[in-house]
């Protein structure tokens, strides 16, 4: 049997998770896809276009079963810089090229990819390759302009 989880559950309604799903932040932005829990339980996503989803999300299907996104570790490069300002240049820099950036208040993060490196390297930065979960800012005009917090 497999489970259709049509909407988001808001931040006020306090439910207990009946399934986890673990997705990199390339997945989490697939609003209409099937996926698989470690468990093999099928399940389908169908939420509003657009829709990005972060970790600890909570969906609830049709059936009412309510599933727990959790953000999978995946490869990313981690951009520490020697002071505040020098990290602000680099996600100046990274912006211009529209990369998917996470943004903390000690590091940057991004998919791996080695011009990149090299350009941050050349900028000063200690550059690091780590797995790690990512979580790319949604953008000014992201999906509902809303949801992300950072936890730190």
């Amino acid at each position: 049997m497999s489970l259709v989880f049509i909407r988001r559950l808001s931040k006020t309604e306090k439910r207990e998770a009946d399934l986890m799903l673990a997705l990199t932040a390339e997945e989490r932005m697939r609003s209409r896809h099937k996926f698989q829990t470690p468990e093999g339980q099928t399940v389908f996503l169908q939420l509003d276009r657009g829709t990005v989803l972060y970790d600890g999300d909570l969906l609830q299907s049709d059936s009412d079963t309510v599933l727990r996104i959790v953000a999978k570790p995946e490869p990313v490069l981690t951009v520490q810089a020697p002071t505040l300002l020098d990290l602000l240049r680099s996600a100046y820099h990274l912006g211009n090229r529209h990369v998917p950036l996470e943004i903390t208040p000690t590091c940057l993060r991004l998919a791996p990819d080695s011009v990149l490196r090299n350009m941050l390297e050349q900028l000063g930065m200690d550059v690091t390759e780590e797995l790690h979960p990512f979580q790319p800012e949604a953008g000014a005009y992201g999906s509902q302009g809303n949801h992300h917090s950072h936890s730190h």
